[in-house]
């Protein structure tokens, strides 16, 4: 009887552990990798994809505590303190008992930040400091700002209003304010984050495109007709390539299984896939993980040693293929795949007949309308940037002059310097008449 209760024990002791390791990743995740924004991290996930796995194993195997995998840059301004603030609030044990239990929409509505009232003194310590530390931080980025425009007598205190992640009415103490501030801040700028990279895409095709135009205008027509026949036989060689399988389908994911994950692809299992892939065995399929899938796909069109394959196409075509799968996948819209919604999706039609996937070469990313009014925008910042060029020539024109004349009258006054040392040098060491007076008779009054 005791051996049993011992053993219940344990069991009761690990099932909390994996629920308190869940909860924990659950918060980094909902607040910071709602957007995974660099490539290494992409290329780090992909690496640590199992391959030759027993799945009969994986099926089986018990959870393990993984190494701590440290978050991305979420690319926000106050990405270190959204850090710090969850290191120091995961340390509360009380914290981390009321986030367990804490549904999405608790956390994001706010509810969740009324707890911080309850954690330690000496974690609202360290929040307090973390705090006093980021408005010193903002403060000194304003001063530099302002100071650079040589302006004075500033209101630094009413600035701070403009950064919505803290509340500057109180720049000494972190309070539940400040937790619901941030987690909003936090996710209304990361959930925009996608449509931001997007536009970003446009305006970078758009600025291809102008360039090339641009370069045409500069050829003769002879020239003009080689280098336009070259762009025609570049397109043409870009989509030249496989068929690329449609994100989130079982033909998609049979080829992960087989091609990097070396398994028979007769042997295809969504639930042990799942597994395969949860990389850092948290029980989602984050944004990260999800992308790192995409990457067989993504190698049938882009190739980067290839002169018409452009890599940073590839990697819109990568937040594509993600979002669609979050879009069919992810009911609940948190932004993480649960093992319940995966295996649901793979019921459906569209995982077994998946319509074609439409590569970006087969769509067009701007108008002509577009093109031209991006082209106007340009124009206008390039005689902006001209006029302000002719100004700052004139100015240092101006500032040499002044320099110029300064130094010639440095050099003046150092020559009229060094007659009057002459003249006094001359007037100690006049030799003296015998009989002590000197031949220098004194002016005659």
């Amino acid at each position: 009887m005791a051996a049993r209760r011992r053993e219940r024990a344990v069991g009761r002791s690990t099932e909390q552990s994996c629920r308190l390791g869940a909860g924990e990743m659950m918060w980094r995740t909902i607040l910071l990798q709602y957007c995974f924004l660099l490539v290494t991290c992409i290329l780090t996930a992909l690496e640590a994809v199992p391959i030759d796995i027993d799945k009969t194993k994986v099926e089986n195997a018990q959870p393990v505590d993984s190494a701590k995998i440290e978050p991305p840059d979420t690319g926000l301004y106050y990405d270190e303190y959204l850090k710090q603030v969850i290191d120091v609030l995961e340390t509360d044990n009380h914290f981390r008992e009321k986030l367990q239990k804490a549904d999405i929409e608790e956390i994001k509505s706010g509810r969740l930040s009324k707890e911080l009232d309850l954690v330690s003194h000496h974690v609202r310590t360290k929040l307090d400091e973390l705090k006093r530390q980021e408005v010193a931080r903002l403060r000194m980025l304003i001063k530099a700002k302002l100071d650079s425009l040589q302006d004075t007598g500033i209101d630094h205190h009413a600035l701070l209003k403009q950064f919505d992640h803290l509340n500057h009415l109180n720049p000494e103490k972190f309070e539940s304010t400040d937790l619901d501030m941030l987690i909003k801040a936090a996710t209304s700028d990361l959930e925009h984050y996608d449509k931001a990279r997007h536009e970003e895409f446009k305006k970078y095709e758009m600025m291809k495109e102008h360039e090339r135009r641009e370069y045409l205008k500069t050829l003769n027509e002879e020239k003009r007709k080689e280098e336009e026949s070259k762009f025609e036989e570049m397109k043409r060689k870009h989509e030249s390539h496989p068929k690329v399988n449609h994100p989130g389908s079982k033909d998609q994911l049979k080829e992960v299984w087989e091609e990097t994950d070396g398994l028979d692809p007769n042997d295809f299992d969504p639930k042990t896939f799942f597994k395969l892939h949860d990389v850092n065995s948290d029980g989602f399929l984050d944004e990260q993980e999800l992308e790192a899938l995409f990457t067989k796909e993504l190698e049938k069109v882009y190739d980067p040693k290839n002169e018409e394959d452009d890599m940073v196409e590839m990697e819109e075509e990568r937040l594509r293929m993600r979002e669609h799968v979050m879009n069919e996948v992810d009911t609940n819209k948190d932004r993480l795949v649960t093992l319940e919604e995966f295996l649901k999706a793979t019921e459906k039609k569209e995982f077994l007949e998946p319509d074609s996937w439409e590569t970006l070469d087969q769509q067009q990313f701007f108008t002509e309308e577009e093109l031209k009014e991006y082209e106007n925008l340009i124009s206008i910042q390039e005689t902006e940037l001209k006029k302000k060029a002719d100004e700052l020539q004139k100015q240092k024109e101006e500032l040499q002059r002044q320099h110029d004349q300064l130094e010639a009258q440095k050099l003046e006054y150092h020559q009229v310097l060094q007659q009057m040392e002459q003249k006094k040098l001359q007037q100690e060491i006049s030799p003296s008449v015998p009989g002590g007076e000197s031949k220098i008779q004194p002016p005659v009054q």
